[in-house]
């Protein structure tokens, strides 16, 4: 529509420029002696209108040729950029794929093309590590560090996590420690110094860690927590031989992480392989009051505490509400013989075996009928006992 416009303006206009023109019979007249030039008007117009357009062109002409290499610069330019960003892409779509090797060839031609060295530089050097080129790893690194040093986070937390990579965990917490005076609790270098603290077994730093990243919900909580335990555990391993260590330490576990039944299990056991059982009861009771657990109420019958008798009671009190449970009714009875109360003990550890044979429960009934002469009965729970063992029961 707009072109059938402009095409019947055009023919309108030429053809009233052609109606005027024909009606026009002037003239010109130009004197110089001894010479006199005389022109139609028409004429005059036309030639007016040619020089107007020739030193239009003229001077477009020599702006053109002024701004040429300008020009060509700026073209040379664009094209650059046009193929930096090409060859970054390139790059990164490389490495989002497993392809190091085009991976490190795009990001190196992105590099030398002007890209942004903070970004083309690390590629480079996150797939030459890949490719296990250590050489040209640290190269690009170096590269990264000169052309882009106020990137230095982003460096330093891959440089980290490469040396990770490589299991150079002390040089890995040095960059660390870098990034924290660059930047105080950055996220991902906490998630990076949590891996390298695990492998290299410093729970306490790891707890730490830990509760920098719940207070910045920088991890899963249900992550945290299975790490916060496993760090417990082993702290509890490692004060295992120490009363006085393992009773400060427990002390300091929050009360949530000390009613887990995991925890819990292990704490018991390091308090009853102190001769602790008094501190032992404690745990398993504090614990079985918030969340029941048969294998915490199976450690009760191997607290020696210097309460027995109460401890017996809360033991029976509980037996009311899980009356099937096979390690409780275990415990019962290894508390009945500590009471000697062997008519007891004999009937809650044959109800234990009834509802769950065991080879712990039939060695403590063969025992408990050997102390009563019951020779023939003893041999045959020992036998018992031995058969379980063998079926890994």
């Amino acid at each position: 529509m707009r072109l059938l416009i402009w095409i019947l303006f055009i023919l309108s206009l030429a053809i009233g420029v052609s109606l005027l023109a024909g009606s026009n019979e002037g003239y010109v007249l130009i004197v110089r002696p001894p010479y006199r030039l005389e022109l139609s008007l028409n004429l005059l117009l036309i030639l007016v209108i040619l020089a107007f357009a020739s030193m239009h062109l003229l001077l477009r002409f020599i702006n053109y040729a002024r701004d040429l290499p300008a020009n060509v610069r700026a073209y040379k330019e664009n094209k650059r950029i046009r193929q930096g960003h090409a060859a970054l892409l390139e790059s990164l779509h490389a490495i989002g794929e497993g392809r190091y090797q085009a991976a490190q060839k795009a990001a190196s031609k992105a590099l030398d093309l002007g890209e942004d060295a903070s970004l083309t530089a690390l590629i480079a050097a996150r797939a030459s590590h890949k490719l296990k080129q250590k050489g040209q790893r640290d190269y690009y690194l170096a590269e990264a560090e000169r052309l882009a040093p106020d990137a230095a986070v982003a460096r330093l937390l891959l440089n980290a996590e490469l040396l990770l990579d490589d299991r150079q965990y002390s040089q890995a917490l040095s960059i660390l420690h870098k990034i924290e005076k660059i930047e105080s609790k950055f996220v991902p270098a906490l998630r990076l110094e949590l891996k390298v603290q695990l492998r290299l077994n410093n729970w306490e730093q790891v707890l730490l860690i830990l509760q920098q990243l719940e207070k910045r919900d920088g991890m899963e909580s249900w992550q945290a927590r299975e790490i916060r335990h496993q760090a417990h555990q082993h702290l509890i391993e490692r004060n295992a031989n120490d009363l006085n260590g393992l009773m400060a330490y427990w002390k300091k576990i929050p009360d949530e992480d000390r009613l887990t039944s995991r925890i819990a299990a292990m704490a018991a056991e390091a308090f009853i392989a102190l001769n602790a059982g008094n501190q032992a009861a404690e745990v398993l009771e504090m614990s079985l009051t918030k969340r029941w657990d048969s294998t915490l109420a199976g450690l009760l019958g191997d607290c020696a505490t210097t309460n027995p008798h109460k401890q017996l009671q809360q033991a029976e009190h509980w037996l009311m509400r899980h009356e099937g449970d096979a390690k409780l009714l275990l415990a019962l009875g290894k508390m009945c013989v500590r009471l000697s109360l062997w008519g007891k003990a004999q009937s809650y550890l044959e109800a234990s075996i009834s509802v769950e044979p065991h080879a712990n429960a039939h060695l403590t009934l063969a025992r408990l009928l050997e102390s009563r002469g019951e020779t023939e009965a003893a041999n045959r729970q020992y036998r018992l006992s031995v058969q379980f063992c063998q079926e890994g029961k």
